[in-house]
């Protein structure tokens, strides 16, 4: 293992070992261990109590940050000429239809999210093995494929993301920047807490908020006291 740089020393001293944190000392104490030059990220991982191979315990949904993300969402909204005007007004970076497919087909996807409508998604389907593997392909269970899609592509400006437990049972998900002030991380860490909570599946037994973590990029991971989020 190589040497621990000065700020990392500094950073690990911050931390006591062993300790269970609430979520309002970690909102503070994420700020202060980040030395990045950058805006770093903030990044929440939860492990649930579920079995991710079985349909029934599936964990996947969307939550709307009280804060926004902190990041600039790059919006394709591909819709009907009826509804670029909206589309635009709304938000969205890029807004068509057929010339944007012939582009993802030719490589494209310069973008962060993409929104559709029911009735283009014939069209979409075929882009599924480009657009599949980068995380990029509309599903209505994630409020991307809607008739409303100015609706869509302003709540994802102001700071609605997706999310899905992965196989090992973890849901992971940026909720904020370091610029945030703890108040604001507390808030959005909260409502990520609590949407997971609601989605809990009937079939999921025993603890079901396992373990929660808050880390900036480069920094430790803080373990938070599930039991803290009510009072946060």
């Amino acid at each position: 293992m190589g040497k621990l740089t000065k700020n990392q020393k500094l950073a690990a001293g911050k931390i006591e070992a062993g300790k269970i944190y609430t979520l309002k000392e970690a909102s503070s104490l994420v700020k202060e261990i980040t030395y990045t030059k950058f805006d770093a990220s903030l990044d929440i991982d939860v492990r649930l109590g579920v079995d991710p191979r079985k349909s029934n315990q599936m964990v996947r949904g969307v939550v709307s940050l009280p804060n926004g993300t902190g990041k600039v969402v790059r919006v394709l909204a591909l819709c009907t000429p009826d509804v670029e005007a909206a589309a635009k007004e709304a938000g969205a970076d890029y807004v068509g239809l057929d010339e944007y497919i012939d582009k993802i087909k030719g490589g494209w996807t310069d973008v962060d999210v993409i929104i559709t409508m029911p009735s283009c998604m014939g069209k979409i389907g075929p882009l599924g093995r480009v657009l599949g593997p980068r995380g990029l392909m509309p599903n209505p269970k994630s409020g991307t494929v809607t008739m409303d899609v100015a609706k869509a592509v302003k709540e994802v400006k102001q700071g609605k993301i997706d999310f899905k437990v992965d196989k090992t049972g973890i849901v992971h998900a940026s909720i904020g920047k370091v610029s945030f002030a703890p108040e604001a991380i507390c808030q959005n860490a909260k409502e990520f807490i609590n949407t997971l909570i609601k989605l809990k599946p009937s079939a999921a037994k025993g603890t079901y908020i396992k373990s929660i973590y808050l880390s900036s990029t480069m920094s430790a991971g803080i373990k938070i006291d599930p039991k803290s989020v009510d009072e946060a």
